[in-house]
């Protein structure tokens, strides 16, 4: 039988980032700092400006700086669960996992301060945190679909982190060809990338399903 608890800590891993940057957008627009308008789209606001002034600016370090332990023991219990899979997995993901969590706390303690050093090691922050977390995410899907027991939602995790890069490199694409023009989509880019990265923690908090049954011995993490 699986145990529930995990579940719940997989559900409020996704749910409150989601939660907490929509949160802010809707306070900050009902202040006054944003202008109405949809964040997936074009001519509007990006993440980091729901949570730079006003009431929103404690509610994201509220919501986003528990949601950096939460991604960490996320990873952790996902490499518990692959271990007793037998599925491929190595230890330093779980190092990778805690840099990844760092450099969010770190993007989330740094944002509304924009004097000095702080946008830089924003801007690196969310850089690493964004970059560790998909290098995590293919790295689980590719165990998964390595797997005897789960080969095809490996495929499907997979899948969904080929639409992340195809998409990544498509606002590169974008950039070079649009110029200034690309400015107006950029921050539409920011939030569906979000978005698609949360899914893919859904992914495998679906994956979570599947009893492993005793844990294995061979890797202890």
């Amino acid at each position: 039988m699986v145990n529930p608890a995990p579940r719940r800590l997989g559900w409020l891993t996704v749910v409150l980032p989601l939660l907490t940057t929509h949160l802010c957008y809707l306070v900050s627009l009902w202040e006054g700092w944003i202008p109405p308008c949809n964040p997936y789209w074009s001519d509007c606001v990006s993440i980091s400006s729901t949570g730079r002034n006003g009431s929103a600016y404690l509610l994201f370090k509220s919501g986003m700086l528990p949601t950096c332990l939460l991604l960490f023991l996320f990873w952790r219990h996902t490499l518990r669960w692959l271990a007793a899979l037998a599925a491929p997995r190595h230890r330093a993901w779980l190092v990778l996992a805690l840099l990844a969590s760092l450099a969010l706390a770190t993007y989330t303690l740094t944002l509304g301060h924009g004097t000095g050093y702080f946008p830089v090691i924003r801007r690196t922050g969310v850089a690493l945190f964004i970059l560790g977390t998909f290098l995590l995410q293919v790295s689980v899907g590719d165990a998964l679909y390595g797997s005897d027991r789960l080969a095809e939602r490996g495929q499907r995790l997979l899948a969904m982190s080929t639409l992340i890069l195809a998409i990544a490199l498509l606002t590169l694409v974008l950039d070079l060809w649009l110029g200034p023009g690309y400015d107006r989509w950029e921050n539409a880019f920011e939030w569906w990338l979000f978005l698609l990265l949360n899914l893919h923690l859904l992914g495998i908090l679906r994956a979570w399903q599947v009893d492993p049954g005793e844990p294995s011995d061979k890797v202890r993490v």
